[in-house]
């Protein structure tokens, strides 16, 4: 959910990631925004719907900071997401009325200043994740941090992973220096993943001695297509409490219970409790200790057909719930 329109009064031009950061992807259109209630500076809190959204986690955090917020969201900076973004991939939504085009919502990546509950200001990165040029976009954001002496980037995104819904979220925490990572990780080693403009971006700035870090949320896979709140509350909770912000979860937690009760549901219609059954084993002999990743082999998991099997009718009936709200 972009925030709202702002008049743009700045623009930069671009260096190599190396250089002090700059870009004429940013324009700024409140360079002397006031932060004077972030004492040692504000907070970057980055929420992008792209490459890591399983359960919609990004989006729904963004939407939530930015109705939750008591005053109206200011657009302190934006970037040009026309060069950013693969239209093709990811068509926005355009409206037909009868017999014409009548409207369209243009994809935006803005970066506003908000408040928390205690009155904090902080900076919150939401819209798309780009499909292209992400070393110009790690330094238009290297440049909102130098412009507005950000102390801490905070990222959030989430993974389908092969974990039930009755279990607590797993979140894998991870860090340009880790005194700032919070909490044990699920795992130890080496992973080679998939790149994502958020986790270059990180990269970007640690190599720039500029601190950040971030939360990735484990999504059941079954449900990762759909809204899932519990991950969203979870990855808020872990984000204010290492950005020294306070964010009030409560309409989230109401939302994700109500989630958690009509995947109950579903799954006891669906017959799919044997499938359950196999993942909560799998969680729980992985959370003790057996040696079992998460990232399990095909044989760990229940197959794709018999996923397909147990949740087809589900998927469909939240989807046909979620057309009628």
């Amino acid at each position: 959910m972009p925030c709202p329109e702002g008049a743009l009064v700045q623009s930069m031009t671009e260096a190599p990631h190396g250089s002090p950061a700059s870009s004429d992807l940013l324009q700024l259109t409140q360079p002397d925004a006031d932060f004077s209630t972030a004492a040692d500076g504000p907070v970057l809190l980055h929420a992008l719907d792209g490459f890591l959204s399983a359960g919609h986690a990004g989006r729904l955090a963004a939407e939530h900071l930015l109705g939750a917020d008591s005053a109206p969201a200011d657009v302190i900076a934006e970037l040009d997401v026309d060069r950013l973004y693969d239209y093709r991939a990811r068509r926005p939504a355009l409206s037909f009325d009868e017999d014409r085009y009548a409207g369209y919502e243009a994809p935006r990546l803005d970066v506003c200043r908000l408040t928390d509950a205690a009155g904090t200001a902080y900076l919150l990165l939401t819209g798309p994740e780009p499909d292209y040029r992400w070393e110009a976009f790690a330094a238009a954001v290297r440049q909102v941090v130098t412009q507005f002496g950000v102390r801490l980037v905070v990222g959030v995104g989430a993974v389908p992973m092969g974990v039930p819904h009755t279990r607590p979220i797993v979140v894998t925490a991870h860090a340009t220096r880790s005194e700032l990572v919070d909490r044990p990780n699920l795992w130890t080693g080496r992973l080679v993943v998939p790149a994502s403009a958020q986790a270059l971006l990180e990269l970007r700035l640690g190599e720039a001695g500029i601190d950040a870090m971030g939360y990735v949320a484990h999504v059941p896979h079954y449900v990762s297509g759909l809204e899932f709140p519990p991950a969203v509350v979870t990855l808020l909770e872990a984000a204010g409490a290492a950005a020294g912000l306070t964010f009030d979860v409560d309409r989230l937690r109401t939302a994700a219970e109500a989630t958690l009760a009509e995947v109950d549901r579903q799954v006891v219609e669906q017959e799919g409790n044997e499938v359950l059954s196999t993942l909560e084993e799998q969680y729980d002999a992985f959370s003790r200790g057996a040696g079992q990743s998460m990232l399990a082999r095909d044989e760990d998991l229940p197959s794709a057909d018999q996923l397909g099997q147990q949740f087809e009718q589900f998927l469909a009936g939240l989807d046909n719930r979620e057309g009628r709200g």
